[in-house]
């Protein structure tokens, strides 16, 4: 297996923010938003492990490996120190980054995260990684969305693209399996929350499936949280100004 890992970098600013896609997804997740946020800084979006051009990375399926292999990489890119903002899958990725190594996290922005609460829509996952057909694929995205969104065309083409890779779906359904069981998910402890001392803000939609708004409650006291009403899994394309806005703030908080 290779441990190379793949990022699609844009910006050259004196500040370095790296972006963490949800599970099934990939570098791509962030095509109308990386921009943006390249005029103020170097902009790093990761395809994580098992996914996309990271596909053959050995850290798939591990919440705790994606965070070491991201750090790692950082390590052989000679950055230290970065912000990071995280989806989903990419949002327990970004906070077990902080909690390894606080030191080397600036900011956090946490897109409705992983493991901040016991309950998943696993079905919606294995339909994700496991569709009938690119019809199948988009219903797939659109339920994981607030009722009557439509995952845009270019969106749907981009992942049926990424899972026609051999092996792809397979992953996929790999890494389901390790996410989900019985609908449940692993818990980050609030009490290791409690211990980030940089910035961090957490962003949800009130119609959240997938990982249910309830879950932002109860955050520590330096958390700030973004409520979206109406809003459901898919920050990125269904709150995508919203989503550049938090991270760009959350990074100011910073400096």
């Amino acid at each position: 297996m290779s441990e190379t890992l793949y990022a699609r970098e844009k910006g050259s600013g004196r500040e370095t923010l790296v972006l963490l896609h949800g599970f099934g997804g990939h570098s791509m997740d962030w095509y109308d938003i990386q921009p943006d946020l390249a005029r103020d800084a170097k902009v790093l979006a990761y395809d994580l492990p098992g996914h996309a051009r990271s596909l053959d990375h050995p850290a798939a399926g591990s919440a705790s490996g994606m965070a070491k292999a991201i750090l790692a990489d950082l390590d052989q890119r000679g950055i230290k120190r970065v912000h990071v903002a995280g989806f989903s899958m990419g949002g327990a990725v970004a906070t077990l980054m902080a909690l390894r190594a606080p030191d080397r996290v600036a900011s956090l922005t946490l897109l409705a995260p992983g493991g901040f609460g016991p309950d998943i829509s696993e079905e919606r996952l294995k339909n994700l990684a496991s569709p009938n057909g690119t019809d199948g694929l988009r219903d797939a995205m659109n339920a994981m969305g607030a009722p009557g969104f439509e995952m845009p065309t270019k969106n749907v083409a981009v992942y049926a693209a990424m899972q026609s890779v051999p092996g792809q779906r397979e992953k996929l359904a790999e890494i389901a399996g390790k996410i989900a069981r019985d609908g449940r998910q692993g818990e980050i402890p609030r009490d290791s929350l409690a211990t980030l001392a940089m910035p961090v803000t957490v962003v949800w939609g009130t119609a959240d499936p997938v990982l249910p708004f309830s879950q932002s409650h109860n955050l520590p006291d330096g958390f700030q949280l973004v409520v979206l009403a109406g809003v459901g899994h898919m920050l990125p394309e269904e709150a995508r100004k919203s989503v550049i806005q938090a991270i760009r703030t959350t990074m100011r908080r910073a400096t």
